[in-house]
């Protein structure tokens, strides 16, 4: 045995001085980040601004750079991706024009509540504020659309400045951050101990909380609520989808046994085909939803912000319930809907916690056979539905994919009736499915949502269910298809017009078309009418490389969408259908859920 005071044999010291680091540069530190941050594509497009980045991402072995056609499209494209993978989706553009053509989709992930990273170059920091060329203020441009923004104007606050970036983009209640980042600074260098300083340095973020934790007190107060409704209904939205609580969801649903309903956001967060589902409600949404919500005396609101599409008259919305109101973001509380229980929570955490309190109490149900039979009762008999028609019609179109995909495609859309229809007639089990512009409503959205959906989920189908006005804005985007080799499915409803205002000029204004009508206005192309199409979109397809089919008669709907289906490659199926259907259910502004109209008026 070794005596203690025996000395172990000291291994040789190196006089060798630890070797300095090498000099970076600062796109190439920026572009090293990302990778640190997991960060496997990116959506960009490249300006003198911001080609140093470009640069550094051509020697990158971990992140793919997919190049869009226009800064919108990759800004897009980066929602796609976001919105399936819960991920944060990455898009950067040049200083001037490049960083206002992402701003329209910076604001969309603010209302959409998406985690996305919008990197912009700007101009060289001694010409900040000098109107150089192709400078704008981004920064202050952005302040009121985002979750937090940088102005990078020193290289050793890249490290951090992308680590909070990531951070704040994808905690607490997601949101977007702006990376502005000056051109000299991306040219800059760093070394040695500076360098090590740099990417060990520590987030710095006082006072951002971003994981608030319901107390006990709270939810038992909302069970003790439950265990007395009388005609109670749970209400989710899109905390729900980006709290990844789906599976809570599903159980203290069934706990409880009360009828459930959703928001356009919110859809995926329980299966719909579940018995206990009234699908979604609002302005377009089902009869059970909207009517149950309305009747209620208990209103569960889970991860929901009570937005003005669901409420309509606020006054008029729930007039009769208690309503507790569980969210991350305490701000949402009291906004829109004075209520009674108020809890400032993770979601996730929150419904955990509800199953495990209940379980602990034996919850029993309340008696609410006959509420229950009500409800079930105006679901049978006010279904989404549509009249038969000779011609395709848009419902059909949907209803017809939805069975030749079984449900599992992942949906992307624009903004329009074909939005609200596709949400009607595809019914979606698996969160994350359902991919559309909902709080901004912003055309154009489809196609490059559909692109960003795919590279994220390459083994799921991903079909863009799109209009003739919201596709064409930003149709370019066909070219990232084919060239990215992104194997997207495009189903058109070419209706000659902007077929949701079409709608509302029907209804409000005796169909007075104020400039809605896509074609010749003279002689309207349509299904009777297939000489007068226009634009030619087969012609437009084959121009990009892009397969299509054009599809009229009923007959071929089914083989049509099956040939998309399987098709290899990116493909179009233009479908042509009449510019007179209405979306129905529709509530109209101002109005309460029971003057809700049910059928067309036309």
């Amino acid at each position: 045995m070794k005596k203690t005071s025996e000395k172990s044999p000291k291994k040789k010291s190196s006089t060798k001085a630890a070797k300095p680091m090498a000099a970076v540069r600062g796109a190439d530190l920026f572009v090293q980040c990302l990778e640190r941050e997991g960060v496997d594509v990116i959506f960009a497009y490249p300006g003198g601004a911001s080609m140093e980045i470009h640069q550094g991402l051509t020697r990158s072995g971990k992140i793919r750079t997919i190049l869009p056609r226009h800064e919108q499209g990759c800004g897009f494209m980066a929602h796609g991706y976001a919105r399936t993978t819960g991920k944060a989706g990455v898009c950067m553009a040049t200083s001037g024009p490049g960083a206002t053509n992402l701003v329209t989709c910076v604001a969309d992930a603010q209302m959409d509540s998406i985690p996305l990273i919008a990197i912009t170059g700007q101009v060289h920091q001694s010409f900040i504020g000098k109107n150089a060329f192709q400078e704008t203020d981004v920064f202050g441009m952005t302040l009121p659309i985002v979750k937090h923004s940088y102005l990078v104007l020193n290289i050793k606050d890249i490290p951090r400045v992308v680590k909070e970036a990531f951070y704040i983009a994808q905690t607490g209640r997601p949101g977007p951050v702006v990376i502005d980042i000056a051109k000299d600074v991306q040219q800059a260098y760093i070394e040695g101990e500076e360098l090590k300083e740099a990417l060990e340095a520590e987030m710095a973020i006082p006072g951002y909380s971003h994981s608030p934790k319901a107390t006990d007190e709270e939810l038992n107060a909302i069970l003790d609520a439950c265990a007395e409704a009388k005609r109670p209904v749970i209400y989710t939205g899109g905390g729900i989808v980006s709290g990844n609580a789906e599976e809570e969801l599903k159980e203290f649903a069934e706990i409880t046994g009360f009828p459930m309903t959703s928001t356009l956001m919110g859809l995926g967060g329980f299966d719909e085909n579940h018995p206990q589902s009234l699908r979604w409600f609002g302005m377009h949404g089902g009869v059970a939803g909207n009517w149950a919500v309305c009747e209620s005396s208990l209103l569960l609101a889970l991860g929901a912000r009570f937005d003005d599409r669901i409420t309509g008259a606020i006054a008029k919305f729930a007039p009769e319930a208690k309503v507790a109101h569980i969210d991350i973001d305490k701000s949402e509380h009291h906004k829109n809907k004075i209520v009674d229980f108020p809890v400032h929570s993770e979601i996730k955490y929150a419904l955990k916690r509800l199953c495990e309190l209940a379980k602990k109490r034996k919850f029993k149900k309340p008696d609410i056979k006959d509420w229950t039979k009500k409800v079930n009762g105006w679901k049978e008999e006010f279904p989404f539905q549509f009249e038969e028609s000779p011609h395709i019609i848009p419902q059909l179109a949907i209803q017809t994919l939805y069975e030749e995909t079984e449900g599992e495609a992942i949906i992307s859309t624009g903004v329009g009736q074909h939005q609200m229809w596709a949400a009607q007639f595809y019914k979606f089990h698996k969160t994350r499915s359902y991919i559309s512009s909902l709080g901004l409503g912003t055309m154009g959205f489809g196609l490059p949502a559909a692109l960003g959906a795919k590279v994220a989920c390459p083994d799921r189908t991903v079909v863009d269910i799109d209009g003739d006005g919201s596709f064409m804005m930003n149709v370019q985007e066909l070219a990232t298809a084919i060239m990215e080799k992104i194997p997207v499915k495009i189903m058109l409803m070419n209706n000659q017009h902007l077929g949701m205002v079409v709608q509302w000029e029907d209804i409000l204004y005796e169909g007075t078309r104020g400039q809605t009508v896509l074609g010749h206005p003279d002689n309207i192309g349509g299904p009777e009418n297939l000489d007068a199409l226009y634009p030619d979109w087969p012609a437009i397809c084959k121009g990009f490389g892009v397969k299509s089919r054009r599809v009229v008669k009923k007959k071929d709907l089914r083989a049509a969408i099956r040939e998309m289906i399987d098709h290899d490659g990116p493909f179009l199926l233009d479908v042509v259908v009449p510019y007179t259907e209405h979306v129905m259910p529709f509530i109209p502004a101002g109005a309460s859920a029971k003057d809700i109209l049910i059928r067309t008026n036309r």
